[in-house]
């Protein structure tokens, strides 16, 4: 959704200027054959949904007329009625924000259908029947209903009984019907009917090849033993295989239970993902309610081609009825879980699986580079930090999956001018309980001669300590790894991590950018410190190994190239490029969705201004746990994209390779991120100050 218009007259606040939606799935109690107090329920639900400015509401299949009545289908009493329960919804619904869809038995050319009948502000804008009427086991539909098939093109006329033409409602009807939403981009909705998703090819799969971003299911589905998983399964996969939200209402209380029970599930899925499930078996109304994001589901079905390559094979024609849903401009608030790590997922279990398949795709990865290239000895430099710590044990297990020494590991602490006590004895602890070949070579002998060559202030005893002081340091430890070797039969490990990347954090050429093969090249940072929990939480190495690496965890991210001051603060990387948690959300939004700089910042404010709200991932330590205003927001997210667009990709353009490990993306230029190394950062710097407040 652009940010002009209508849009700019929104708070920065507003969900609905960051190209989002509230969504809506109802349930409310039946009264069977009693259309006009089924009727009056749903109002209640849409009234609550107005109140929270849902733009679409949806209600269960068959809702004004109960769905397991049988044969009362086909009572001319029963069907008048459900004609003026939809005459009074329209009515009703005229001071009403959401677009509401609703299930109804209605008569049309002949036959009664099974029908979602989709009203906003007074207007009826559509009817569409359900295609496939199951007629199997405990189903007999075909017994009263006519499928939609072939109705395609279709218009039904409402509420002229007996030739009276006074109040009848005229509107489009066929399953080829979207409802476009004309004043916010990407709001297109589609409505099937219960078993329509059940079957191979489902109608809202069309529907989304036609444009539809918001598929909605209205059903009846009675409740069996592990039934509820099977529809969660189906909406979810079809949400991602149709990079989609899907909304699922399910009939509930009030229904018949002659031979059948009913639950009431109500879900909202979105691209593969649960936003909100409601209980089942409620007693009365209920809702989930959600915030779909309109915008990432857009730029996902821009990057993967494939989708509209299918849309060229098998796209159907859908007709468009528009609608206006004119949300409020204020704050709402967000209806949506906003990860803090979006790289990192809070939840235990989901957590462990995804540290050890980052692990073990970095270890697998570094076995086969190892095994193409004739085996040789791994040599790696160890600071003591975090990045250096990962590699090594990446390079331990790999050295033992292939039934090597893990003496074959060359592993080099070389302290410069800014080196702790802290890390290099770190270091040193570490590569000894490891078992490793472990050497110190002091670099500083080297690095003096180097600056009394060039003429450096500092060989004259100046405290002058500029990028070239620095990068004289980082270079002469990658030029030693890099002769050691040549000399001894090695390929040189990277250590160097996706945030690092991002940011250019690292030293071109003859410095910590380069290497034979780079095993954390794929992993950002915030990632890295979990691995590492995740490492000694599951045990992976004796009691030794384990007890320094939680030293290391707690140890600040420093790049200790500049000696420290009088009160002993090693010198910062995050003073610097910035909160490496917040500059790895920054990343993601950007390289995963490409989203604008308002729109992350709008998240980030929602993810990171309340350390109380939402989860944190397991393990992380509560003393750690920060929180950032939006004008601190603003001013890191200017540095991320200054270093991220402006200047750093020539860096990316010739890094070494190394094994994709996140769902995120890589900045590998041979993989997910290709761009120019000489862009600019010009035109997200000005949507970031145009759109974005400072306060």
């Amino acid at each position: 959704m652009t940010v002009d218009g209508a849009a700019r007259t929104m708070s920065f606040g507003s969900l609905y200027r960051h190209g989002m939606a509230r969504v809506a799935a109802c349930t409310t109690p039946c009264t069977i054959a009693d259309p006009m107090a089924n009727a009056a329920a749903v109002l209640d639900s849409v009234r609550e949904c107005d109140d929270q400015a849902v733009a679409v509401a949806l209600f269960p299949e068959l809702a004004l007329s109960g769905y397991a009545i049988d044969d009362l289908f086909l009572q001319d009493c029963l069907l008048d009625a459900v004609e003026k329960a939809v005459a009074h919804l329209v009515e009703r619904s005229r001071d009403l924000m959401p677009l509401i869809l609703v299930g109804a038995p209605l008569r049309h050319a002949g036959r009664v259908y099974n029908t979602a009948v989709a009203v906003h502000r007074g207007r009826l804008l559509g009817v569409v029947p359900k295609v496939h009427l199951p007629n199997y086991r405990e189903f007999y539909e075909r017994r009263h209903f006519a499928s939609g098939a072939g109705t395609e093109g279709g218009t039904i006329r409402i509420g002229a009984q007996d030739g009276a033409q006074d109040g009848a409602l005229d509107a489009p009807f066929g399953p080829d019907l979207l409802f476009q939403a004309d004043d916010l981009d990407g709001l297109v909705v589609h409505a099937e009917v219960c078993e329509d998703l059940w079957v191979a090819v489902p109608p809202s799969s069309e529907a989304a090849l036609a444009g539809a971003t918001v598929l909605a299911n209205l059903s009846a589905s009675n409740i069996t033993i592990g039934k509820a998983e099977t529809r969660r399964l189906l909406c979810k996969s079809q949400s991602a295989r149709c990079i989609a939200a899907y909304l699922y209402s399910s009939a509930g209380a009030g229904e018949s239970t002659t031979d059948l029970a009913w639950d009431g599930q109500a879900s909202i899925f979105e691209n593969g993902e649960t936003l909100v499930e409601t209980e089942r078996f409620p007693k009365g109304a209920q809702m989930a309610v959600a915030d779909v994001d309109l915008d990432v589901l857009r730029q996902e079905r821009l990057r993967m081609g494939t989708f509209d390559d299918n849309r060229r094979s098998h796209g159907t024609v859908f007709r468009k009825v528009s609608f206006r849903v004119d949300p409020p401009g204020g704050d709402l608030g967000l209806r949506r879980n906003v990860p803090r790590f979006p790289f990192v997922p809070a939840a235990q279990e989901r957590l462990e699986l995804d540290c050890y398949e980052a692990y073990n795709i970095q270890v697998a990865g570094l076995v086969q580079r190892l095994r193409a290239t004739g085996m040789p000895r791994i040599v790696i430099g160890v600071s003591g930090g975090l990045d250096s710590t990962h590699a090594l044990i990446v390079a331990a297990r790999a050295m033992d999956l292939l039934d090597r020494p893990r003496t074959d590991i060359l592993a080099f602490t070389m302290p410069g001018f800014g080196t702790s006590d802290k890390t290099k004895g770190n270091a040193l602890r570490l590569m000894s309980a490891l078992g490793v070949s472990h050497h110190e070579l002091d670099i500083r002998p080297a690095a003096n001669q180097m600056l009394k060559d060039m003429d450096h202030p500092f060989a004259r005893g100046e405290a002058v300590y500029d990028v070239t002081f620095e990068n004289v340091q980082a270079g002469l430890r990658t030029d030693y790894l890099f002769r050691l070797a040549n000399q001894r039969g090695g390929i040189v490990l990277g250590t160097g991590d996706l945030s690092e990347l991002a940011l250019g954090w690292c030293t071109y050429g003859v410095g910590d950018q380069m290497a034979h093969y780079n095993v954390n090249s794929g992993v950002p940072k915030s990632l890295i410190q979990h691995l590492i929990r995740w490492v000694i939480g599951s045990r992976q190495f004796p009691d030794e190994v384990l007890g320094t690496l939680g030293d290391i965890l707690a140890t600040e991210i420093s790049p200790e190239l500049v000696p420290a001051g009088s009160d002993r603060a090693l010198q910062s990387s995050e003073a610097v490029v910035g909160p490496y948690e917040l500059q790895d959300f920054h990343l993601f939004h950007t390289l995963r969705y490409g989203l604008r700089p308002s729109k992350i910042a709008f998240l980030a404010l929602h993810a990171w201004s309340d350390p109380a709200r939402g989860d944190w991932p397991a393990g992380y330590p509560v003393e750690k746990r920060s929180a950032y205003t939006l004008a601190e927001i603003h001013s890191w997210l200017r540095v991320f994209i200054q270093r991220f667009f402006g200047f750093s990709q020539f860096k990316r353009s010739a890094m070494p390779n190394g094994p994709k490990v996140t769902a995120g993306g890589s900045l590998s230029p041979r993989g997910d991120w290709r761009a120019p190394s000489d862009g600019n950062a010009r035109i997200w710097l000005e949507e970031l100050e145009r759109e974005v407040p400072k306060e």
